[in-house]
Order: C-alpha cells, then sequence, then structure tokens
C-alpha cells in the first residue's frame, strides 16, 4: 500500500514539469469531490499545477454555503435516484450527468487566476469549433452567442493552496435538469448564497459533431499550451485506497448528513398548511392553519402551529410541535416522529384522530 501511494506522489508530485493533467475513471460524485480535497491535501502545488477532468452519474452539487431545500427538488430526486452532495467551495448549485464536464485548476494561492483558467476552456473550444462564440463573464462564467450559460464556476482558497473548477455542457439532459433545480420546501428564509438561474444550454445544441474525445483532449492541449506542460491525460481511480490513502474516509464525510445536510445555515419555515375537509362532508377548516419553523443545524430548533382551535384542541397541536423539535428536518424523521404520536393517541375519537393524522401528512408535504 505505501508503494502504491508513493509511486501516486511521485507522479504527481515528482518531476521538473510545471503541470499534470488527470482524468478520473470514476462517475461517482462523492468519490470525485473527495478526489479534488485529495489532491488539494496531499500535492504540493507550490511546485507545479494540476488539472483535473471528472464526470459523474446524475447528481445535484450545491455550494458550500447553500440550502439544499431551497436549492433542489428532494422528493423528485429520490424518486429518480438522484443524490445531492455539497461540495467544499462556494457558490451555486449545478446538475451533473455524464453530459457535464467537470474541470478543477488546481494551483498554488498564489497563482490563483480564474480568468486565466476560464481561457484555457474558451481557446480549446475555439480551437475544436472556431465557429462558436464562448465568452468569460465578469462572474467567471462562460456564455455562448452572449446569452446562454455553458459553465459556471467556484472555487476554494485555503492557506497555501486553492483550487478552481468549472462545469461545461457538452450533452446534459436539460429536462431532468429543470426538473431538480427548484425548491422542495416552501416559505424558506435564509441568508444562506441563493443559485442565479440563467438560461443554458448544451455544446452539442451548437456543434452536432463534438465529440468527447475532442472535447477533453482540446482542454488538456490548451492547458498543457497555457502553462507549458505535458498535456498527456494521466487515468487516475478515486476509490484505490492503496494510492490515495485517506480518500475513503473524506469521501463518507461527503457522503453524510451531518455534511450535506447538517451544514445548511439556519434558515425559517413559514408557510400556510392545505388541510382539506373532513371525509364524507364538504367543511373546510375555519380559518387557516401556518407553520412556522426554525432550523439550525439541519434540525428543527422551533415549531409554533396556528391551528383553529374549534378543528383542533390546542393540547395535540403543541403535542406534535414538540415531537418535531430537535428532530433533523428530514421527512423519514419526522414521519417516524408524526407516526409515535398517531400511535399514542389512538385512545382519542376518530375524527380528531384523522384530523391530526392530516395535518401530520401536511407537514410532512412541507418538509419534503
Amino acid at each position: 500500500m505505501l508503494s502504491q501511494f508513493r509511486r501516486t506522489l511521485c507522479v504527481l508530485g515528482g518531476g521538473s514539469g510545471p503541470g499534470l493533467v488527470l482524468q478520473s475513471r470514476s462517475t461517482d460524485v462523492f468519490q470525485n469531490l473527495a478526489l479534488e480535497d485529495w489532491v488539494d491535501a496531499n500535492v504540493d502545488l507550490q511546485r507545479r499545477g494540476v488539472l483535473l477532468l471528472w464526470r459523474n452519474q446524475a447528481a445535484v452539487v450545491i455550494g458550500r454555503h447553500q440550502n439544499p431545500w431551497s436549492e433542489c427538488d428532494l422528493p423528485a430526486m429520490r424518486r429518480a435516484g438522484i443524490p445531492v452532495a455539497r461540495r467544499r467551495s462556494g457558490g451555486g448549485t449545478v446538475f451533473h450527468d455524464p453530459g457535464n464536464l467537470n474541470i478543477t485548476f488546481f494551483a498554488s494561492k498564489k497563482a490563483y487566476d480564474r480568468r486565466r483558467n476560464l481561457k484555457v476552456v474558451t481557446e480549446a473550444l475555439r480551437r475544436v469549433r472556431p465557429g462558436l462564440d464562448v465568452q468569460a463573464t465578469d462572474r467567471f462564467d462562460i456564455v455562448l452567442n452572449g446569452h446562454y450559460k455553458i459553465s459556471g464556476t467556484a472555487s476554494r482558497l485555503s492557506r497555501t493552496s486553492s483550487y478552481h473548477h468549472c462545469t461545461l455542457l457538452h450533452s446534459a439532459d436539460r429536462s431532468a435538469l429543470s426538473a431538480v433545480l427548484r425548491p422542495s420546501c416552501p416559505g424558506i428564509r435564509s441568508n444562506a448564497t441563493p443559485s442565479v438561474p440563467s438560461p443554458v444550454t448544451n455544446l452539442i445544441d451548437h456543434a452536432p459533431t463534438l465529440t468527447w474525445e475532442e472535447l477533453l483532449e482540446a482542454v488538456a492541449q490548451q492547458y498543457g499550451s497555457e502553462f507549458g506542460c505535458s498535456s498527456a491525460l494521466t487515468p487516475v481511480d478515486p476509490s484505490d485506497e492503496s494510492a490515495f490513502p485517506g480518500l475513503g474516509r473524506m469521501e463518507a464525510e461527503l457522503r453524510g448528513w451531518d455534511w450535506t445536510f447538517g451544514k445548511t445555515p439556519k434558515f425559517t419555515v413559514q408557510t400556510p398548511l392545505e388541510l382539506g375537509a373532513d371525509p364524507g362532508t364538504e367543511a373546510t377548516p375555519p380559518g387557516c392553519a401556518h407553520i412556522r419553523m426554525e432550523v439550525e443545524g439541519g434540525r428543527i430548533s422551533s415549531c409554533h402551529l396556528d391551528v383553529p382551535g374549534e378543528w383542533l384542541p390546542e393540547g395535540l397541536s403543541g403535542e406534535l410541535c414538540g415531537a418535531l423539535v430537535g428532530g433533523r428536518f428530514c421527512r423519514l424523521q419526522a414521519a417516524a416522529a408524526v407516526s409515535a404520536l398517531l400511535l399514542r393517541g389512538r385512545a382519542q375519537n376518530g375524527e380528531l384522530h384523522g384530523r391530526l393524522r392530516r395535518l401530520c401528512d401536511a407537514i410532512l408535504a412541507v418538509i419534503g
């Protein structure tokens, strides 16, 4: 294991060249995000820069300071088997799938230059398809024809090193992108970093013959030309613990609920609840029911229900709030809490029990 690790460091840190181009063999979003962290932590970026090219299976990736409930449709993603991942850099939310190329530029903090990095991408595109009108914006995005966003960008700076990563839409599933990049919870108020929606397009919509192989080779060659190094792609496998010791631990942290959801900045949910009519009647509850929850560290720190007292006794709505407080702002855990409450309340009359159940269902719909 140690000898393999030394060979890896030799490839990544040895030699006299100023740069190296890597291509991840993995399509797992958590492995690839962990690979970024591993390179940043273990490679001597004072001696050479590194370019990492990687693709993922379908996933939604949020920025370090974002709220996943505001940024993506978590219920729709669960149904489709699409994970959400929180990266360590800032910036907005992006949809990844095999039609999206991820490009990470590693350098020393002193050599950090997003404008130069984006020049690599735009010049690579112009090299393979001179007719493409691609420009980097003041927000460090890349747009096509002055309007359509084809690349978003984010970065992370540490004491001595940096990495800057960007997406590049080649042939992403835009219908899936639109379906998942919308809020899953109504009424959120937060200081979390919001994403800025932009019209997007795929490169193949404007250059139908542009292949993946051409795109990868063009980016690698342009990086080599810009930074004066070899443009040969070196495949790496982040699942190989002998080559990347400790990467599995980094991956496990990125997969964990505490990182993905627990790192969400404090937020408030305040929204009306749809209770519906009592079964067998057309009568709807008098007045309007509301819920207000405060969520900190991904957990419900306070909960207040405003429900007409003549429809449901105040003690029952208060008991429901008590069952939720302290638990994760998570449909699965909230469902377990309200189910336990409903089981304890079987002795109540059927009408009240039914109303309590509908109130619970309305709250679970809010949580998503």
